[in-house]
């Protein structure tokens, strides 16, 4: 059966994060997919709670591409200890909501297992069957699914925020203070509309799959 791919190096890290600076979305899937030996790792200590394994892997790459989206390697750390760190917060933060988001990214639900116990999801059986097929799916499942979301969804001031905030269509990332400063508002109300629309996002992206 088909392993988890292996982690990156320091420096193939370092490569896709400056890749991914400039753009690039083959970079950013490698980081995403090079990661998720670390989601089944995390959230395998949660095994036993009322939340099934199913649900907690789907919820901790939510938290994986967080990671992904928000690091920044100029402050010393390694993705993987950051990314920790998100995917645990994420499924903390369910846990506290009392919510589950268990088919919002249908492409890492698990169905099976490895030599090594580890989860297998749908993604591991595509990145076996090529590199092209893979990025092909997550392009037209998650990409375009998000778009859709995020048009649908959104009011004009929400999409500017999210799209600041994460660097989205290729933008600069910004602090919540700079977005602040360049729309004239307060930096709690620019959290507050951050907090929406990714909650709206979440719910619009189970309406549009």
């Amino acid at each position: 059966m088909h392993t988890f791919p292996k982690p990156l190096t320091p420096g193939e890290e370092r490569s896709c994060l400056e890749r991914m600076k400039e753009g690039d979305h083959e970079a950013r899937n490698t980081l995403i997919e090079r990661n998720l030996r670390l989601v089944a790792h995390v959230t395998r200590k949660y095994q036993g709670t009322d939340y099934e394994m199913e649900d907690l892997l789907s919820i901790g790459t939510i938290g994986l591409i967080k990671a992904v989206n928000t690091f920044h390697p100029e402050r010393g750390s390694r993705l993987a200890t950051y990314a920790a760190k998100c995917i645990e917060n994420e499924i903390l933060m369910t846990f506290r909501a009392g919510k589950k988001y268990a088919k919002d990214i249908s492409l890492y639900d698990p169905i099976g297992v490895d030599k090594d116990g580890e989860t297998v999801s749908r993604m591991d059986v595509l990145e076996a069957e090529g590199k092209e097929v893979l990025e092909t799916i997550i392009l037209k499942q998650e990409i375009e699914q998000l778009y859709r979301a995020y048009e649908a969804c959104l009011k004009e001031t929400e999409k500017i925020v999210l799209r600041s905030r994460y660097g989205l269509f290729g933008g600069k990332e910004q602090t919540q203070r700079e977005i602040a400063e360049g729309l004239g508002i307060s930096r709690s109300y620019v959290s507050r509309i951050e907090k929406r629309a990714l909650e709206k996002m979440r719910r619009g992206f189970a309406e549009h799959k």
